[in-house]
């Protein structure tokens, strides 16, 4: 048996589970000893580009871990097609997707997965998740950032990125979110995780740096430091997004912009293990790089799939904004609030509003139904306070909850349970105002005019003087 590896601290947590087994096991791995009579190899990939024996190594059975990674370097691709090819290939991902070349099902047939991780959580085995992130407006301005090999440049992020309002901002809403909960920070590059440690530390709290050049021992000791309580936040860049298992962790904080899904939901995944020997009772993510609203929320997957480069990828959906006055939810293209009339700034602001919470799809849905029916009713008032045309609250409400409201919630949604004769007036001009400017037909009118006050209750307003006649 072969199991290839990308990463030098892989190689180490292979060997520690092998050997739990009982397991000989033999390396191909610069400072680990070579034994070709073992029944089991680790290599890493790095390692194996550098050396032959292996290429003839009668192993009947190939583990790819990080799959998405590794079956797709330049040994993953020789063990596929050329020197072992008739070998059992498997290949193991927690994230199977891809921004580069390939995907999963160019080179694996068959597809066997886990429960979802929403799945995993109301089996007990992910924390729940609690979400924090900045609006839309107020994000990490990426204006200037280009685009490389399909994410986003380094250079160009951390300009963006490594500014010390940006950071002064983040430490500011641990202290107000989160104070005192273990933490990982996922950096844009080492002199951005150094400058973030250096700030938490300036308010008092205990913080430290793990790079890709810091010893496996001193790794070791500063996640043992973490775990324990002894060390409050643990910055880094790249190091800790994989590989990485200490379950105590609650807090991650997202300070690196990225399109790719794998490394996001790894990344969110460092904090959903669960740990009951410390109390912890959830994980909390503070996104202030925009990647929750850019990749969505591991609850939010419903399946696993095994593409192939030839089926287009799926598109995201398009993305909202919330006004910072009237909470109304609009697209992000939209430069005036239609609601309010609030108008967002085209110039670039500096990042200094506090985060806000965010729900993922499968928690919205968790949401009881008389709190949806309070939000609905919410946005059919603000639909007539605003004059907007009956539905946009419809929509609204659909695209939060994915589903439709209850019909009978429609009732005393705006007015209440008691309206007034004041109330009915009010509503049929609004409604003929609407027919005035979108030409809507009569049983239209009746029709919404039922939804709010109850059948056959426009007959003693309708008779009312006003300054459009209508005869149904």
């Amino acid at each position: 048996l072969l199991f290839v590896v990308h990463l030098d601290v892989l190689v180490g947590q292979t060997y520690e589970k092998m050997k739990s087994f009982g397991l000989k096991c033999g390396f191909i791995k610069a400072g680990w000893p070579e034994d070709p009579t073992a029944p089991i190899q680790i290599g890493s990939i790095q390692t194996m580009a550098k050396r032959d024996w292996w290429k003839k190594w009668p192993a009947s059975i190939v583990f790819y871990d990080e799959a998405h990674t590794t079956a797709f370097s330049q040994v993953g691709q020789a063990l596929l097609y050329r020197t072992h090819p008739g070998a059992i290939h498997l290949g193991m991902t927690a994230t199977p997707y891809r921004l580069g070349k390939g995907q999963m099902g160019d080179h694996f047939q068959t597809l066997v997965a886990a429960p979802v991780p929403a799945e995993l959580q109301r089996m007990g085995f992910l924390s729940p998740m609690t979400y924090y992130g900045m609006p839309s407006d107020s994000q990490i301005d990426l204006g200037d950032v280009r685009v490389l090999a399909g994410d986003f440049d380094e250079r160009d992020l951390k300009n963006a990125c490594d500014r010390p309002e940006l950071i002064q901002r983040i430490v500011d809403e641990w202290h107000r979110l989160t104070p005192g909960k273990r933490t990982i920070a996922f950096c844009v590059d080492i002199g951005h995780a150094r400058h973030v440690a250096e700030a938490f530390r300036a308010t008092g709290v205990r913080a430290d740096v793990v790079e890709g050049g810091t010893p496996i021992k001193q790794r070791k000791r500063l996640y043992a430091a973490l775990g324990s309580g002894e060390l409050m936040v643990l910055t880094s860049c790249n190091v800790i997004s994989i590989g990485f298992d200490e379950p105590s962790v609650e807090v991650g904080l997202m300070l690196r912009p990225t399109q790719s899904r794998a490394l996001h939901i790894q990344q969110i995944g460092r904090v959903m293990r669960i740990s009951p020997k410390t109390g912890k009772i959830h994980g909390i993510i503070l996104d202030q790089a925009g990647n929750l609203q850019r990749l969505g929320f591991p609850e939010d997957v419903t399946e696993y799939t095994l593409p192939t480069s030839r089926q287009p990828q799926q598109g995201s959906a398009m993305p909202m904004k919330q006004c910072p006055m009237c909470n109304r939810v609009v697209w992000t293209f939209v430069h005036e609030c239609p609601g309010c009339r609030y108008e967002w700034p085209s110039e670039t602001v500096v990042v200094t509003e506090d985060m806000v919470k965010l729900l993922s799809d499968d928690q919205l849905r968790q949401v009881d139904e008389s709190k949806m029916m309070q939000f609905f009713h919410l946005q059919r008032q603000r639909e007539f306070e605003n004059a907007i045309v009956p539905g946009w609250s419809r929509k609204i409400f659909f695209q939060k909850f994915s589903r439709w409201p209850d019909d009978h919630w429609y009732e005393g949604a705006i007015f209440g349970s008691t309206p007034t004769m004041e109330n009915k007036i009010a509503y049929r001009d609004y409604l003929q105002q609407i027919v005035q400017q979108h030409k809507r037909s009569r049983r239209w009118v009746l029709k919404e005019f039922e939804q709010e006050f109850g059948p056959d209750q426009w007959q003693d307003v309708f008779t009312q003087s006003s300054a459009v006649t209508f005869q149904p």
